[in-house]
């Protein structure tokens, strides 16, 4: 095997990584969402009252198995390809709470699964994300951490109580977007330490500590955020805000690269597919969350 095919398939290993662990977030999400729709807590409170609850803790074991399978794709792929697959978790997330909810996906809302399908996969074959490392200084390290983190008290601050809802959903998801991008790229490093150094390495990390702290603070924001307003605005604004974020940390951090000129053209055609496809199945899932006449005139 030459050295072409073997990055090859290292990167179709990260891809596959990467997909697994969308369904498995996707599973996790459908039944965070289950427990926070009738939470009445509010910032980390909500978590005490969640943590009770068998549904969210079934949910949490989905998220803890992205982050496994999350971990396995950094270790082989770029940022810039492992997060953007991430999307896929909207579409999964769709088939899981249709029957989660004791409700029928509408049937319009295949198109929007297969924008989303389609979209991606023009915008990572024209892209072609490469160049990765697992590390990087401290001096890069350094800016990222203040960005990031400045925007996310910004967005924070932004969504303060007397917005409006959908507002408030949107900026708070933003914040989690942010934070899930961060989360990754130090998750990313790392993994990278524990695969190269060993477990003790990974514990002596800041790195690792690191993304466990934004890591919490993100899950905290995407509760909020699902309790502040309608899925519609807030599952776009954290969907695409962390691809877009991963991507430029990807490139910022550990030197990853896309293809430019002409296939700027396709890149774009294939975001405008995902962003399309977003919309139309984060109103097809609020419609699967929302009770039916039925139900609401039997209570």
């Amino acid at each position: 095997m030459g050295p072409q095919a073997g990055e090859r398939l290292v990167i179709e290993l990260a891809a596959a990584f990467a997909v697994a662990g969308a369904a498995s977030n996707a599973v996790g999400t459908a039944f965070q969402r289950k427990a926070a729709s009738t939470t009445r807590g509010a910032g980390v409170r909500i978590l005490a009252e969640l943590a009770r609850r068998p549904v969210w803790m079934v949910g949490m074991a989905g998220v803890v198995g992205a982050a496994v399978f999350q971990s396995l794709a950094l270790v082989n792929g770029p940022l810039a390809l492992v997060q953007p697959l991430f999307i896929l978790e909207l579409p999964f997330a769709l088939l899981v709470a249709g029957p989660l909810m004791h409700r029928r996906m509408p049937s319009w809302g295949w198109w929007g699964v297969g924008g989303v399908v389609v979209g991606l996969a023009a915008l990572l074959a024209s892209a072609a994300p490469r160049g990765s490392t697992d590390q990087a200084p401290l001096v890069r390290w350094i800016p990222v951490l203040v960005a990031c983190v400045g925007a996310m008290a910004a967005l924070i601050l932004s969504a303060g109580r007397g917005r409006p809802p959908a507002r408030r959903a949107a900026l708070l998801a933003a914040a989690a977007a942010t934070g899930n991008a961060l989360t990754a790229a130090l998750l990313k490093s790392a993994t990278g330490t524990f695969a190269d150094d060993g477990f003790t390495a990974f514990l002596l990390s800041w790195q690792t500590y690191g993304f466990a702290l934004a890591g919490a603070g993100a899950v905290i924001l995407l509760e909020n955020s699902l309790q502040a307003g309608p899925l519609v605005a807030s599952q776009p604004a954290l969907t695409i805000g962390d691809a877009m974020v991963s991507l430029a940390l990807g490139m910022v951090l550990f030197g990853e690269s896309i293809r430019t000129g002409w296939w700027l053209v396709p890149e774009a055609l294939g975001a405008g597919l995902i962003v399309v496809g977003v919309f139309v199945l984060s109103r097809a899932v609020q419609r699967i969350r929302e009770p039916s006449r039925t139900e609401t005139d039997r209570h």
